[in-house]
């Protein structure tokens, strides 16, 4: 299903942008397969490293993606199966310190990202077409089936280049 980038509102375009598939499920595939392999070469003498002093640690980061991909999924269902209801915003900066991060070993918050991705593509994978296409609101925006896993995909990719580039650069 090719997405239409003017149909995406403004906020997210950077993030569907990065992704180069035409599916959004293929789009959750490789940007799932390619976020487990760079999580897995992460040491866990890391987990905790953070480039600045306000930004969040690797497992907070991880943390904020699992809770990103839950919302957009529950979006997704709801618009698939023809809620009209407007649904509200999340604040991540709310939900980050919430997330129990600081609680949790990095290997147990990596193998929650692959079951999250498996069960994400099994709901995208039971979308018609029609289904696909179908528009909701959210957060004041109107946004297509389709273009929450597309999105999904571009915020995932958005946060493994921010790993690679200030992260990983900062320690190596």
């Amino acid at each position: 299903m090719l997405l239409n980038l003017e149909s995406i509102p403004h906020f997210y375009k950077g993030y569907v942008k990065l992704i180069e598939e035409t599916d959004p499920i293929q789009a959750l595939r490789i940007s799932g397969h390619r976020a487990q392999e760079l999580m897995h070469s992460i040491p866990a003498a890391k987990q905790d490293f953070k480039y600045a002093d306000d930004k969040w640690t690797i497992r907070e980061l991880l943390c904020h993606m699992i809770d990103t991909e839950r919302v957009f999924v529950y979006r997704a269902l709801r618009f698939a199966r023809n809620d009209r209801t407007p649904l509200s915003g999340f604040d991540e900066k709310l939900y980050a310190p919430e997330s129990n991060a600081h609680g949790r070993e990095l290997k147990s918050i990596i193998t929650e990202m692959a079951h999250l991705r498996t069960s994400t593509i099994d709901l995208f994978a039971s979308f018609t077409p029609e289904m696909l296409s179908r528009k909701g609101i959210a957060n004041e925006n109107e946004f297509s089936v389709a273009s929450q896993g597309f999105i999904i995909a571009g915020h995932e990719t958005h946060h493994l280049n921010v790993l690679k580039e200030r992260y990983f650069s900062a320690w190596n």
